[in-house]
Formats: C-alpha cells, structure tokens, sequence
C-alpha cells in the first residue's frame, strides 16, 4: 500500500508552533519520474512525515539552535518540494535520502547553527544558481515538451523571406542631416539672432540718419570738403601702396618732399582694406559716404552690445546705443571720419566683458567665460587704435586702467574663494597676455613715424586754445535741426565752436540724473559710474579745470601735435558713454515695473499702453540727435591731373583747398607739393609764401630746389588770389614752358 504523506500548503508556511497539514500526494502526470511518487515509498518523505507530525517546543534540539520562521530548519513541505524537483526533472536520477537516525556530533550541530545563521549555505547557494542558469540556457532552446519557454523570432528575416508587411507602420528613423543643411540651420539661425537683428537696425537708421549721405554717394560729401576730402585721400593712399609698395606707406605722395608726410593726423590706416577698391576721385568719395554710414551704424550695434552685455534689457539697451551714436555734439565732427569711426571701442569692451564672463549686473561668473570672444575684443581694439591717435589713445588709457583693476580684483577674488577653481583659467590668461602684446604692438608700430615727425607746434598753446568752458557742455551745434538755431547767440561765444558745441542731449541728462536714483545698476555701482563720469567731464574740459596740471596735460600734453590729441573736447565720447548706462539703468526699471504691473493686472489693458510708453524715451533721443547736416558737391578733377606723373604743384595752394587737391591725386598718386592736414607743417607756409610771386626767378628756383617738375594753374580758383594774372606773364625769359590745357587750366613745366 501506499501511504499518504503529508505536505504543506504552498501558500502558508509552516508555522514553529503549529502541526503541519497532512494531504495526499497528487500524481503529476506532466512529470516522468512521478512512477516513483505513486508506487514506492520514499524515505525522505516518511522522514519527513514523522517530522511534521511531531508538535514542536520552545526548546531546541542540538544541531537546531538559533533557527527561527525566516532561518529555520527546512520543514516537510520544502523539503518533500525540492525532492519532487529533483525527481520530476526528465532524466534525473532521484538523490538517496539523507539519514535522519544518526547522532548528532557538537561539530556537526555547530556547523548546522552556523549555516542558520548565515541563511542558506554555500552548497545550497551553488545548486540555485546552477539551477537558474540551467534554466536560463534552457528557455533560448528549442523544444516541443508541453510547459516549456520557446524561442523568440529572429532578429533578422532569412535570405529569400519576403518582407515583412508589419514594416510600414514603423518609425522611420530621422536621416542625419548633411553638412550643406548643418551649414544653413548655422546660417538662418545667425541671420535671426538679436545682435544681427541689432545689425539690421542700426544700419537703416544709420542711412536715415545720415541721409542725404546716400543719395549722391559719388559727388557729395558729408559737412565740407575739407577735412572730408583729405581722409578720403588717405583711405586711398593705404589701400593703393599696400598693394604695390607697403615700405612707403609712411611716405605719402602728398606734402612733397617732406618725409613721413602719412603721418601728419589720424592716419586711419584700418580701413586700408576698402582703400583697395577702386580708383580715382570719384571711387574715394564713394567709399569715405560709405564708411561715414557704416561707422554710424558701428556707432549704435557697439553701444547696444555693450550696454546688453552690463545687464540690461533690450530697451534700455536700445535707448542708449541710440543716445551714443546720435548725441548732438556729434553732428559738430561730421566731418571728421577718425572722430566718428569709434564704434569699436564699446563693441571691443562688450567682447572683452563677455570673453571673461562679466556683468554689470550679475558680477563674474566662470561658467560663462569664452576666450573666443576676449580674442575679438583684443583684436578689435588693436583695430580701433589703427584708425588713429585722437580717440585710439584714449581707449588705450582705458584698457590699461581696467587690466588694473583685473590685476586687482583676481587675486582678492581668488583669496576669498579658495577651492573654487581658477578665477580666470590658463587659457584665458593667454589670451589676455597675447591681446594685449598685440595692442601694444600695434600701438608701437604706428606711433613710430608719428614720432619721427616731431613737435609740429605748440601742443600746449593749442590744448588751452581748443579747452572748452564748462557751459559748452549745455551748447549744441550748428548742424542740430533741435538746438542750432536756439543756441546760436551763446555759440558765437565759443572760440571755436566746431569743436567746442558739446552738448550730449538733454533728454539723456534727463534720463541720467533719474538712472542715478531710480535704476536697475546697484547703488555702489550708480556712484563708481558717478565718479567716473565726473572725471571724463574734467579731462573733456581741458585746461579749464586746475589748468590741466594734474588732469589733461600729465596724459596728453607731452605728446606730438602729430598725434590729434590737442583737442580735449573729442574726450566727449566717454562723457556720453557713461550717461548712456545710466540712463539705460532708469529706462530698464521702468520697463520691469511696467511689465510687473501688467502682469497683475487682470485683464492686462494697460499693457499696450506701458509697451508704448516704454519707447518714448527712444523717440525722444532720435529726435534731439536729429541733425541737419550739409553734402557740398565736390569740385570735378582737372584733367591734367589723370595725365600728369611729375611732381607737381597746383595753384592757387591754400591749407584748405589744399586737401581738395590731395583727393584729385587720387589717380595717379604724382609727388604732391600741396598738403593740407590736422596742422599745418611750417614747411607749407613757407611753400605759400616763396611761391606766392609765381611765375618769377625767385618762384621758380625755388620750386627747382625742391624738386617740383610741373606746375597747374586753376584760373577758376585764382581768382582774388596772388597767382590771379600767373597765366598771362611771359614765361620765356624765365627759362620754362607754358601750356593752355583748357579754358581752366594752365600747365607750366620747369627744366
């Protein structure tokens, strides 16, 4: 017969306390080896019958010390479950029951309380992970026994399948895009970006601004035909003799036969580049009226930058890049291209404060630091110093000034901050080193012909003559369509009033005095602006202030005259800077508040209303800086100016009309007696003055001396001059020829 053994519920363990549940073993007909279940006793499963039938205690036996629900010696149910295990496998042969009436030695029931203990033992553990990995190999096999894992589908389909018809309901992957179309997402998304929308901008109220400027590009230039005229020769003479003779840049073919005659002014020799396009009178005009624009709109992108880069927000920003490029006093040097060609200088700070991850507003932070941007800034201020002395010189004084205060500020910054890593970085070290070599470098290179001419005159006399009153910071010039006519009587006051008319605008003195109590900009950084503003007014005035001892002339009297900078008030640029960041602070909190208050109000009405408001001030500037400039038609060249190579004096000479007569040599770059510049050599007064008698003994062998081959007569321009009946006197004692070219003009030669 066949005895019941008894087996434990899977679903409740046995409990220490409590008699297991007796039932009667189920044949497993899914199972080879249950042959053996039905028909043969099994020792283990009596054993383990007795076992579960014997109530237990609270003592335990030796060899079951220390065992309890969760670490308690295996009971019948799973000791008859993992017997069945073993004999229901296919194939296996069933293991020989353990005996259970052998004593039990203290050894033994130590190692038995240890494996209590410690869980399951390390045999026990072995046979579960061979049996998981046993069972594991076994699901990725092929098999048709009922109950068994099959084998998943094939990864790919077999040669000559066809395709499967699920594959059009998939995801199709996205195709990497090309270099072509990673090119043209890089170059839409610049061509949307604030800064080149910033650029657009300023560049149609740069041509409105300056308009007619544009209008007849090739015969007009911007105020008079002086000043304009020279610097677009210049433009001219860089871009020609780079390209065919760079050693005799310095030695221009005007103000012969004087040496280094390049260096007589601002030389403006950045715009070299342009200066390669083109030739003649009629090219050079064309390209000073395009550079005059695009420095206006180099005006307004550079104090846009800047004043975004401090902290504020995009009006503010507007107003006072627009408060910058446009300020009154400016239409007084419209013709003066060196004068307004300084947008680099707040465009090259806002790169340099945005290489180092500085603001204004929001103080240094290392995570935004990009050497990149310190390398344009570097670069572009050693380009603005290429342009000229007069406002370059002043920009170098500024960036030594602020490398100072880095000097400074690093090591106090790095003291406070230990174990937060470098305040700067190595490469930006680098950059700052190798920037500033090259600043200085270039500083060197142009400075040294403007050396080797020496002093051209008085600078101190010059410096008083041109320091402005204090009151001329409230006097704006002709050429305001606002303020000119209103201050006239007050101007004529002025010495000079072209270059003393120095008023930045009332409505960013407004808007400043109210940045100062009402502002974004932290009130210990409203004061240090306070501060610098103050000194930028005392140096702008010159000599007027302490006699400039201890402020102007330390920084700038003991240059040459050839360097431009004998005229304190072009200092004005920095003055209308700093009031533009204030007033940029007053007009950013009022746009924040208007913003915040049509935020709470529900429905927001006043919003459109505040949003208008906000740009009143912005309308306000445009309209004060608005300006009613003159464009004189430039003179037509005279012919013999395309056709003569020798060197050359034309009459009538003058230090005005000389500069008309340096733009005419734009065709031929012949060796040119006349000159005309920002002063006035004691060389050429005294070509006026021997040859004023011209044609005569004396005249001429002074002109021979010098080197002079040709001589053009303008009969237009004679007129209530000393060479007004030069054309009529015979020429044939005098031992030099004489030849009418035309009703205008007069050509003597000399042997």
């Amino acid at each position: 017969m066949t005895t019941d053994r008894p087996q434990l519920s899977p679903d409740s363990p046995a409990k220490a306390d409590e008699p297991a549940t007796v039932r009667k073993p189920e044949t497993d007909t899914n199972d080879t080896g249950s042959n053996t279940l039905a028909t043969g006793p099994d020792t283990r499963d009596d054993e383990a019958t007795t076992t579960a039938t014997q109530p237990t205690t609270g003592a335990a036996e030796p060899g079951k010390a220390g065992r309890g629900a969760a670490g308690a010696e295996p009971t019948a149910r799973s000791r008859s479950w993992r017997g069945w295990r073993r004999r229901g496998k296919p194939g296996a042969t069933p293991e020989p029951a353990a005996p259970t009436d052998l004593p039990v030695t203290p050894e033994a029931a130590a190692t038995t309380t240890d494996k209590s203990a410690t869980g399951t033992s390390a045999t026990e553990k072995a046979a579960t992970e061979k049996a998981a990995t046993e069972k594991s190999a076994a699901a990725t096999q092929p098999t048709d026994t009922p109950g068994e894992d099959r084998r998943g589908l094939p990864a790919t389909r077999p040669p000559g399948a066809p395709p499967d018809p699920w594959t059009a309901f998939a995801t199709t992957p996205e195709r990497a895009p090309g270099r072509l179309r990673r090119a043209v997402r890089v170059v839409g998304r610049g061509l949307i970006h604030e800064y080149a929308l910033a650029a657009y901008a300023s560049l149609l109220l740069a041509v409105a601004m300056t308009w007619p400027a544009l209008r007849y590009p090739l015969h007009t230039l911007p105020q008079d035909l002086y000043d304009p005229s020279r610097q677009a020769w210049q433009v001219s003479w860089a871009g020609h003799i780079l390209l065919i003779d760079p050693a005799r840049l310095w030695h221009a073919n005007a103000f012969f036969p004087l040496p280094y005659t390049f260096a007589f002014g601002d030389s403006l020799l950045g715009y070299a580049p342009a200066g390669m396009l083109g030739t003649g009178p009629e090219a050079a005009v064309l390209r000073y009226n395009i550079l005059f624009v695009l420095a206006h709109a180099l005006l307004t992108l550079g104090g846009y930058a800047l004043v975004r880069q401090l902290g504020a927000r995009r009006t503010g920003a507007a107003v006072a890049a627009v408060a910058f490029a446009y300020a009154p006093w400016r239409l007084g040097q419209e013709g003066h291209l060196d004068v307004v060609s300084v947008g680099a200088i707040p465009l090259a700070l806002a790169m340099l404060a945005r290489g180092h991850g500085w603001s204004l507003r929001y103080g240094f932070r290392p995570a935004r630091r990009r050497a990149r941007w310190a390398v344009a800034g570097w670069l572009l201020a050693a380009w603005q110093i290429s342009l000229g002395f007069a406002q370059g010189l002043p920009f170098a004084y500024v960036l030594a000034l602020l490398v100072l205060v880095v000097l400074l500020a690093v090591p106090v910054r790095r003291l406070r901050r230990r174990g937060q890593g470098p305040v700067l970085g190595w490469r930006l070290l680098v950059t700052d080193l190798l920037g500033m070599l090259v600043v200085v470098g270039v500083g060197l290179l142009i400075a040294l012909p403007y050396l080797r001419v020496g002093q051209t005159g008085p600078a101190l006399t010059e410096v008083r003559f041109f320091s402005p009153p204090v009151h001329s910071l409230l006097i704006g010039p002709a050429e305001s369509r606002i303020w000119g006519a209103a201050h006239a009587v007050p101007r004529a006051a002025l010495r000079w009033p072209a270059e003393m008319s120095l008023l930045p605008g009332f409505v960013l003195y407004t808007l400043a005095l109210v940045g100062l109590v009402f502002s974004i900009w932290t009130w210990r950084q409203r004061f240090v602006m306070l501060v610098a503003l103050a000194a930028a007014v005392v140096l702008t005035l010159g000599t007027t202030v302490f006699d400039g001892r201890w402020t102007y002339l330390p920084l700038f009297g003991h240059l040459p005259g050839s360097f431009g900078v004998r005229i304190p008030g072009r200092l004005m640029l920095w003055v209308t800077l700093l009031l533009a960041v204030l007033a940029a602070g007053a007009v950013d909190e009022f746009v924040r508040r208007a913003e915040h208050l049509s935020a709470q109000r529900m429905p927001p009405w006043p919003s459109p209303w505040l949003r208008a408001a906000t740009l009143v001030p912005l309308a306000l500037v445009l309209v004060e800086g608005w300006g009613v400039t003159a464009h004189p038609v430039v003179p037509t060249q005279p012919r013999a100016m395309r056709t003569v190579t020798s060197s050359t004096l034309v009459l009538p000479t003058s230090t005005l009309g000389d500069q008309t007569v340096m733009l005419w040599s734009t065709s031929r770059f012949q060796p040119l007696a006349n000159g005309g510049g920002a002063f006035a050599p004691a060389h050429q007064a005294e070509l006026r003055r021997n040859a004023a008698t011209f044609p005569d003994t004396a005249s001429i062998a002074y002109l021979r001396g010098l080197g002079v081959q040709t001589v053009l007569l303008l009969r237009s321009q004679a007129a209530g001059t000393p060479w007004e009946r030069a054309g009529d006197v015979p020429v044939d004692p005098l031992g030099i020829t004489r030849e009418d070219l035309d009703d205008n003009t007069v050509l003597f030669r000399i042997p």
